[in-house]
């Protein structure tokens, strides 16, 4: 065979082998812009994946919804690598500009959106189960239960689970129960109790951890500053060890809590109800709230003090006196101050 010939057929072969490696990179090119094609939105949304989607299908409705601009890249790499095909149901965060592949990797590793469920220090468990009534994706299987019944769930001992939700936020995926939510706040407060209460001080009147929780709930209402916890705790201390009555508002409000629209009255003051601690002796049975780590540790720590009486200064503090003539003087003062406040504000106002 003449020379020259053999030269073109290996030339001619040469050529065809560049050509579909070229065609191969430009195809494989073509798969990764399509594959990691940004998601066209203005603002963020989510999207359901049910039993049963397939990838493909997801595919089709951002295609439809003018997300995206093709599936060419989904369709050719989910049949090279089967695990790219399987995702998982739930319900899923769609961002502005995000990479497609990078929300295929998310249904394949069940990154779900995460939603905030917060309870507040010092809500009480009504509050917070008035909020979990309005809570979007969240499975309320709570919501026709009593408050024992709830505490069951909870597993906890005690007849209502008031106090025993740590404050703090939550997230959690579409369709979690109510329950499995507030499970999570339910160990958080037990571990804190438990390792506050191994550093209490050793000569304090309150005895049990639950006793110490429910201290703390009354210390966490009556807190308008961080800084007074541990005195408005020495208070109550220093009362429960004269047998003095506690005599603290926020207990006469969550005794009367289903009547209660906004302001105490003498008729609620007088009304003998297990909390009212105006009448009771010593602690109410149960929490009046959801106490605040740092309302544990200032019950369990408090400061030594030779105060028994508090009042509001007017200013967002208390003013803390020893006796009662004190304490009486501090609440005319605190009188004067409000109708001062109130006269100079209607004034303002004409």
């Amino acid at each position: 065979m003449p020379k020259n010939l053999k030269f073109n057929k290996k030339f001619l072969f040469n050529v065809a082998l560049l050509f579909f490696v070229c065609l191969f990179i430009i195809a494989l090119g073509a798969l990764r812009v399509s594959y990691t094609q940004p998601i066209v939105l203005s603002d963020a949304k989510l999207i359901h994946i049910k039993e049963g989607d397939s990838l493909n299908s997801i595919c089709h409705r951002l295609t439809e919804d003018g997300f995206i601009n093709d599936c060419i890249g989904v369709k050719v790499l989910s049949k090279i690598d089967s695990r790219i095909g399987q995702i998982k149901k739930g319900v899923y965060a769609l961002s502005p500009n995000t990479p497609l592949n990078e929300f295929v990797a998310n249904l394949n590793e069940g990154k779900e959106q995460q939603f905030p469920f917060t309870i507040l220090e010092g809500e009480n468990i009504y509050q917070v189960l008035t909020k979990l009534d309005s809570t979007v994706f969240l499975d309320n299987d709570l919501e026709s239960d009593s408050l024992a019944e709830i505490s069951k769930k909870l597993s906890l001992v005690t007849d209502t689970p008031e106090g025993w939700l740590y404050p703090d936020t939550y997230y959690y995926s579409a369709y979690t129960s109510a329950s499995a939510l507030l499970s999570r706040a339910v160990v958080k407060q037990k571990e804190v109790l438990t390792q506050l209460w191994q550093q209490k001080q050793s000569d304090l009147l309150v005895k049990t951890p639950y006793e110490a929780l429910i201290l703390a709930s009354i210390v966490e209402k009556e807190s308008s500053l961080a800084s007074e916890r541990k005195l408005i705790a020495s208070v109550f201390h220093n009362r429960l060890v004269k047998r003095m009555r506690l005599q603290t508002d926020p207990t006469v409000i969550y005794g009367v809590w289903d009547e209660y629209k906004g302001d105490i009255t003498r008729k609620h003051l007088k009304q003998k109800t297990a909390y009212n601690t105006y009448r009771i002796n010593g602690l109410p049975p149960t929490p009046i709230a959801n106490p605040s780590q740092a309302s544990i540790e200032a019950v369990l720590n408090p400061a030594v003090t030779d105060y028994y009486y508090f009042v509001a200064s007017g200013t967002g503090g208390h003013v803390f006196n020893t006796t009662l003539a004190e304490h009486n003087k501090s609440v005319q003062d605190y009188l004067k101050q409000m109708k001062l406040l109130k006269n100079d504000t209607s004034e303002k106002g004409q």
